[in-house]
C-alpha cells in the first residue's frame, strides 16, 4: 500500500464493507474477502459493515440470507454496522434516481429489449464493441425521437464520452479505462427497481465506505461505480481487488469438485480458527508467519503484502493447520463437537468413558473432528473383533498371561502407570514381549488391533468395563 493510502486510514475513519448476494451459501472466496475487510478495519479501529445485496429477486433467497449470516457467525467475523438489506432501501434510491434525473446525469431510454439487441448485432456485425448507442441520449442540439405509446422506460447512466477512470489498486496498482470503453448503463429498469452497479456506488456513498476490498471479477464493475460516485458528487473509496481462489487442479473452485461452502467446512470437522488462518494466508502474508491467531494478524493487516496473483487451494496445508488448532483447543469444546459427528455416525458416548477425556487421548493424531469422532467410537461401542484375528493372537501360550492381567486389574490402583506396571510384571513373569499381551487386550476391549498406547486405553475404559470384557 502507498503512502497515501496509509495517510487516508489516519485522515478518517476507516469503514469497510462485506457486500454479499444472497444467491447461495457463503463461498470461501468470499470469507476471505469478509476477513480482510474485517481484519482492515479493526487494524485501524474503524468499522466494518456487512450489506445484503438482494436486489436480484430471481435468485436471492431468505435461506441464501441466512447462510450467509450463520457462515459469519461460525468464523466469529463479527460485524459492527448491518446487515443492511438494499431491498429496504428502494425509497432511498428512487430519491437519488429522481435527483440524477433533474441534474442531467441520467435519462430515461425508450428502446425495447429487442432493439438494443439488434443495435448491437449491427456493431457485431461491423466488427465493433457491442455496446448502447445513446439514442435517447439527451445532447444539446439533438432531437430525440417519438416516445412510444405504452412502453415503460429505463434510466440510464449518462456515461462521460471523453477521459478515462484511473484508480489506483491497492492489490493490482494503477489501473485505467477508457469512458469510451463504456456506454450509458440501465439503472433502473422498466418497473422502477435499481440495478446492482448503481445501488453499490449509492451504498458506499451512503455508508461512507472508505476501502472496497473485493475479488477481481469485480474489476469491470469500478469504472462504472467511480463515474457514478463522481455524478453523486460522493467521495471515491480506496478499490482493492483480490484474485480468486484455484481449485488444487488449477481451475476455478468449483462445487461439483471442491468444498467451496464455508459451511461444508464446519460439517467435515475443520474448526473456525484453522479456515480463518488458512484462508488469510491466501494471497496475503506476513512474513514466513504460517500460524498465527486473528488478534495478530489484525495488528498485522493494513493491506501492504497482498498478492496480486491466484492463490491455489491446498487442502493438506489446511489439514496441518487444523490438527494444530486441534491439539491446542480446549477437550471440553472439542467434546461438544464430537458429540455431534458421533450422532451422525450413529453412536452415543452417554454410556462409557468422559468423552473430553477421550479427546485428549486422541487428538493429537486427528486432523479434523469427524477423524477424532471415527477414532473415539471404539469407546462406546461393544467390541466385535473378528474370529479370525482372535485366534490368531488369543493363543493357549497368551491365555495364563491374559487371566492374571485381568486379576490384576481387580486390585491395581486406576491410572496409567499402575496398569502399564502391572502389565510389564505379568510379562516378565511369563517371558512374552509386549504386543504378545497387548494385541489380544486391544481385540477383547475394542475390537480392533489398532488403539493409542493400550495402558492409557484400558485406563479410559475403567475397571468395571476392562474386568467385564476381559472376563
Amino acid at each position: 500500500m502507498t503512502a497515501s493510502h496509509l495517510s487516508h486510514t489516519t485522515a478518517a475513519p476507516v469503514r469497510t464493507r462485506f457486500a454479499p448476494s444472497p444467491t447461495g451459501y457463503l463461498h470461501v472466496g468470499g470469507a476471505r474477502t469478509a476477513l480482510f475487510s474485517w481484519a482492515f478495519a479493526r487494524h485501524f479501529g474503524g468499522t466494518f459493515v456487512l450489506r445484503i445485496e438482494d436486489t436480484d429477486l430471481e435468485r436471492s433467497t431468505p435461506e441464501a440470507v441466512q447462510a450467509i449470516l450463520d457462515g459469519m457467525s461460525w468464523l466469529n467475523l463479527q460485524h459492527d454496522e448491518g446487515p443492511y438489506y438494499q431491498m429496504k432501501r428502494m425509497d432511498r434510491y428512487r430519491e437519488v434516481l429522481a435527483k440524477m434525473l433533474e441534474e442531467g446525469t441520467a435519462y430515461h431510454c425508450y428502446c425495447s429489449p429487442e432493439e438494443v439487441e439488434a443495435m448491437r448485432e449491427r456493431q457485431r456485425a461491423a466488427g465493433e464493441k457491442p455496446r448502447y448507442d445513446g439514442t435517447w441520449r439527451p445532447e444539446p442540439g439533438k432531437t430525440l425521437p417519438a416516445i412510444p405509446a405504452d412502453r415503460q422506460p429505463v434510466i440510464r447512466f449518462k456515461n462521460p464520452l471523453d477521459g478515462e477512470v484511473t484508480w489506483n489498486d491497492v492489490v493490482k496498482g494503477t489501473i485505467t479505462i477508457s469512458n469510451r470503453e463504456l456506454d450509458d448503463l440501465v439503472i433502473a429498469r422498466p418497473d422502477g427497481t435499481p440495478t446492482y452497479n448503481f445501488c453499490v456506488a449509492v451504498d458506499d456513498s451512503d455508508m461512507k465506505i472508505t476501502h472496497v476490498i473485493r475479488g477481481d471479477d469485480h474489476v469491470n464493475n469500478t469504472p462504472r461505480q467511480i463515474n457514478i460516485l463522481n455524478a453523486l458528487g460522493a467521495p471515491l473509496p480506496f478499490y482493492g481487488h483480490v484474485p480468486m481462489i484455484l481449485g488444487t487442479d488449477g481451475q476455478k473452485l468449483s462445487k461439483r469438485r471442491d468444498a467451496v461452502s464455508v459451511m461444508d467446512y464446519l460439517d467435515k470437522g475443520y474448526l473456525p480458527e484453522a479456515l480463518l488462518n488458512y484462508l488469510a494466508r491466501l494471497g496475503w502474508s506476513h512474513g514466513d508467519d504460517e500460524v498465527f491467531s486473528m488478534e495478530q494478524m489484525i495488528s498485522w493487516f493494513d493491506l501492504t503484502h497482498l498478492s496480486s496473483s491466484a492463490a491455489q487451494f491446498n487442502p493438506e496445508k489446511l489439514a496441518w493447520l487444523n490438527n494444530h488448532y486441534i491439539k491446542a483447543a480446549d477437550n471440553q469444546r472439542l467434546a461438544q463437537l464430537v458429540k455431534v459427528d458421533l450422532a451422525k455416525l450413529g453412536v452415543s458416548a452417554e454410556q462409557g468413558p468422559d468423552l473430553a477425556a477421550v479427546i485428549g487421548l486422541l487428538k493429537e493424531r486427528a486432523n479434523t473432528t469427524v477423524e477424532l469422532a471415527q477414532a473415539a467410537t471404539l469407546f462406546y461401542r461393544q467390541p466385535a473383533p473378528e474370529a479370525a484375528l482372535l485366534e490368531q493372537h488369543l493363543t493357549e501360550a497368551i491365555k495364563p498371561a491374559l487371566a492374571e492381567f485381568t486379576e490384576a486389574c481387580a486390585q491395581v490402583e486406576w491410572n496409567k502407570a499402575a496398569i502399564s506396571a502391572a502389565m510389564k510384571a505379568v510379562l516378565a513373569k511369563h517371558g512374552l514381549k509386549m504386543p504378545q499381551l497387548a494385541m489380544p487386550l486391544r481385540l477383547l476391549l475394542t475390537g480392533q488391533l489398532q488403539t493409542p498406547s493400550i495402558d492409557a486405553v484400558i485406563e479410559l475404559f475403567g475397571r468395571e468395563c476392562v474386568l467385564e470384557r476381559l472376563r
